[in-house]
């Protein structure tokens, strides 16, 4: 009797099949896509399955004012109509002026470029908001992102530190959101940029389906120097208007359209050491103005906080046979004396296509050439941000990037190497993954209207 019902059941389901075989495979497939999809939505919603801060996209500040561009010599004319500087100290800026890799197309705020200068807090927040919101602008019309899904904001500017902060005049200014998470980084110089880079990467991992807006600038009104320190009048020479303004995504979504991801963040602090610390200081001179003091020390400064970041960083983006080299080097130079064995610099030019080294000044991009073993096509991004833009701060590396991109350079797999230095001692490494080939034709950057005149011979400049 089994036998009978379980072939009678198998004879049942045949026929049923021949008579909506169309019907079932339909209903079949259907159940597959479903699942799939299921699996899908699961897999983009899951905060867990993806580790990867994509960079959506970024925009650096270009003053559209002709009234803010600042030539050499408008700059020794405005120092000098001040009536603050010794002529001796006006004969310092100018030497320091003739080669420090500066261009004539630099910018100051507008109120350092009026007769008498005017320095007070109003003027101070003026330049800031016109630089942030004039980069923010820029990348919301880049990304298409609205401001209500911005849900983490990170600002670092290390001179400027008004009340509210500018992460809060940001939500002021865009009517964000109540529960955007917002930090505002000050003092920590012009390695600040990576810091806010890491920050961010830190709560997105935290806070599932988010974009993070990262801004770097420094406010030039404030760091301005009105005394006859040389130590202090050379920050007065080098630093320029400038900000950039980065959108991260930790959204699988974003993973199409970004730019590239993060793979590595290397920070490393010196302020240990004594030298270290006090290479980069703000503070009084004998005459009670304010500046910020370079010390004979910086150079060697940077050169300790390089050699311990990219001895960490080394390990993870070299070549093994690059590592090895530089292993064996560095037990050798520990067991026997370090001036018997030179120091054995590695061949980056391995790891990464494209090196944004920050524009510290012509004799720090001279020493990171030397070190580093780059090409002058490698150094060519860092010495043209310099002459065009001046030291931006912690900004300068993003005005690099947009110089290879406008450049047409940026392939797809390609890897960049931003690297900054700054006070207390600190350096800083971030090295991305180009996720798409670059169409300098598509992008509109600080470089685009003009890229056509660089490089530029700066051997004299």
């Amino acid at each position: 009797m089994s036998y009978f019902c379980n072939n009678f059941l198998v004879i049942m389901i045949q026929d049923f099949w021949a008579d909506h075989d169309e019907i079932i495979m339909v209903l079949i497939r259907c159940g597959l896509i479903a699942s799939i999809l299921a699996t899908l939505y699961c897999y983009l919603m899951n905060p867990t399955k993806n580790k990867h801060v994509y960079l959506v996209d970024f925009a650096c500040y270009k003053p559209h004012n002709p009234a803010c561009m600042c030539t050499k010599e408008s700059f020794l004319k405005l120092t000098k109509s001040t009536g603050k500087y010794r002529d001796e100290s006006l004969d310092f800026t100018r030497k320091i002026l003739e080669r420090s890799g500066i261009g004539e197309k630099t910018y100051l705020p507008e109120c350092l470029m009026k007769t008498p200068s005017n320095t007070c807090l109003a003027e101070a927040r003026n330049e800031t908001e016109s630089v942030v919101i004039g980069a923010i602008d820029e990348l919301m019309l880049k990304t298409k992102v609205k401001k209500e899904e911005i849900g983490i904001i990170v600002t670092n500017c290390s001179l400027f530190n008004n009340i509210p902060s500018l992460s809060s005049m940001i939500v002021n200014h865009y009517k964000l959101s109540h529960n955007v998470l917002t930090y505002n980084l000050s003092g920590m110089g012009c390695s600040a940029g990576l810091i806010s880079i890491e920050l961010a990467k830190q709560l997105l991992q935290v806070h599932p389906n988010s974009y993070a807006l990262v801004i770097s600038t420094e406010n030039i009104n404030s760091g301005s120097y009105f005394g006859n320190n040389r130590s202090m009048l050379v920050s007065n020479c080098l630093f320029r208007v400038g900000g950039a303004a980065i959108l991260l995504s930790n959204r699988i979504s974003d993973s199409l359209r970004s730019k590239y991801y993060l793979k590595h963040i290397v920070r490393t602090h010196k302020g240990y050491q004594d030298n270290c610390y006090n290479s980069i200081l703000q503070k009084e001179d004998d005459n009670g103005d304010t500046g910020v003091a370079l010390s004979k020390d910086i150079m060697s400064s940077a050169g300790e906080a390089l050699n311990a970041n990219i001895s960490t960083l080394a390990k993870n983006v070299l070549p093994l046979i690059e590592q090895l080299k530089f292993l064996t080097n560095l037990v050798a130079r520990n067991l026997f004396k370090k001036k018997v064995i030179k120091a054995y610099a590695p061949n980056f030019m391995l790891a990464f296509e494209h090196f944004c080294i920050h524009t510290g000044g012509k004799a720090v991009q001279d020493q990171m050439q030397k070190v580093l073993k780059l090409s002058d096509w490698h150094m060519e991004p860092s010495r043209m941000t310099l002459y065009r833009y001046g030291n931006t701060s912690s900004s300068s590396v993003w005005y690099e990037l947009a110089y290879c991109e406008a450049k047409g350079r940026v392939k797809k797999g390609h890897r960049i190497w931003q690297i900054a230095f700054g006070s207390g001692f600190k350096c800083n490494s971030a090295v991305w993954y180009a996720l798409q080939t670059i169409d300098p034709v598509k992008e509109k950057n600080p470089w685009t209207d003009e890229i056509h005149e660089f490089p530029v011979n700066v051997t004299n400049h």
